[in-house]
């Protein structure tokens, strides 16, 4: 694209921080930030996508411009939708209230909702797309990748001590991380449309998994589906603190399973088991919770879940809280993920450390092009921008 005026760079990151102000609320749909700056350039309106099925970020933002969006520029960190569904076509509202110019960040890859870059054309609004589409990519990772690999996606997320371990020989692990590490996992929790554990943490640590954060009501909150891959039911009991009413749960078990006593105690979802015969297939576990809108999963334990979705190739970010910690011996942050070589070893890329408390925190993603990334990077993506199939 053609190289923006700085009121437009500085409207556009704004409306990137905006957006973020919904990650938590929205889903199944996208976080959009919009901010409309009249002809001479200033802002006159911000809006963002703030629940599933509410306005869309450009209505926010043109209806607090009203009449001074007329001959203005509207900054978008996503595509303007072109398709009604519980709203209308946010290209076509742009065009009523007289925007004459719009510049985006991220094509729209769903096929419903492309267009609206031609519509808006179409109509003689100046239409650009590009501008910190990398940033806004980043903030919209969840969403769009779960559009483009058609599973939702998955940040695991783990707390060792500094020579890996998750738990002392005797199997004593509380608390490796430190007070803050802990608040921050619940704000990842927060952000996510499902928590997943694995029958091993729901019989060692009987963990609730719900949402809590100083500060915020329960009325604040979005609480994710608490998941248990429990393959064989026989993890979860009546009395499970997961089975409480914080927030729904859902206990994916094996089709053989007898999961007679789990009747009435929570909805259970039956899938096949992995090839090896251990576990329950990844692939299928993540297309139940795609039918299901889940977007986003935050996987939490333990380490043969992990090894079982890295082995599946279905990890797409990890956050790492490692403790000044040293044991010597105990489990290992991650079991089995069919890697027996160096040479088979999956790579990371460091995006992100910060200190918490005493622990320091790790984020990374896997060396090769995340999906967000790579739509980032195509100006003028087609509607039907898909990605090669995972393994």
């Amino acid at each position: 694209m053609a190289t923006a005026a700085p009121d437009e760079t500085a409207a556009m990151r704004r409306a990137i921080e905006l957006a973020a102000r919904g990650l938590g609320h929205t889903s199944p749909n996208p976080v959009v930030g919009c901010v409309v700056l009249d002809s001479a350039g200033h802002t006159v309106g911000e809006g963002w996508h703030q629940r599933a099925g509410g306005p869309h970020a450009e209505i926010h933002a043109l209806r607090a411009a009203g009449e001074r969006a007329r001959g203005g520029t509207a900054l978008v960190t996503l595509e303007p939708c072109n398709h009604t569904g519980r709203t209308g076509p946010c290209a076509q509202a742009l065009i009523d209230a007289g925007i004459t110019r719009v510049v985006y960040a991220v094509p729209d890859p769903t096929p419903t909702a492309t267009g609206g870059a031609v519509t808006l054309g179409e109509a003689g609004v100046d239409v650009e797309g590009g501008l910190l589409a990398d940033e806004a990519a980043a903030g919209n990772e969840a969403w769009l990748t779960s559009v483009l690999r058609h599973r939702p996606f998955v940040l695991w997320k783990y707390a060792a001590t500094l020579d890996g371990r998750i738990a002392a020989a005797d199997g004593t692990s509380r608390w490796i991380s430190s007070p803050q590490s802990r608040a921050d996992v619940h704000r990842l929790r927060a952000a996510a449309d499902a928590v997943i554990v694995g029958s091993g943490t729901a019989r060692a640590d009987d963990p609730q998994l719900g949402v809590r954060i100083a500060g915020l009501s329960d009325d604040e909150i979005s609480q994710p589906l608490r998941v248990v891959v429990d393959s064989g039911a026989r993890a979860v009991k009546a009395g499970a603190r997961v089975l409480d009413g914080t927030a729904p749960t859902l206990i994916a078990v094996a089709d053989d399973a007898d999961a007679a006593h789990l009747e009435g105690l929570a909805p259970i979802v039956r899938l096949p088991r992995a090839a090896d015969g251990r576990g329950l297939s990844i692939p299928a576990l993540l297309k139940a919770l795609y039918e299901r809108d889940v977007r986003s999963v935050l996987l939490e334990g333990g380490p043969t879940l992990a090894g079982a979705f890295l082995a599946a190739r279905s990890v797409d970010k990890v956050v790492g809280y490692l403790a000044p910690v040293l044991l010597g011996a105990g489990p290992a942050a991650v079991g089995d993920a069919g890697i027996t070589t160096i040479a088979q070893a999956l790579r990371l890329d460091v995006t992100d450390t910060e200190r918490l408390g005493p622990d320091l925190r790790i984020t990374a993603t896997p060396a090769h092009p995340s999906p967000a990334t790579t739509l980032a990077t195509r100006r003028s993506a087609p509607a039907s921008a898909s990605l090669p199939e995972e393994n």
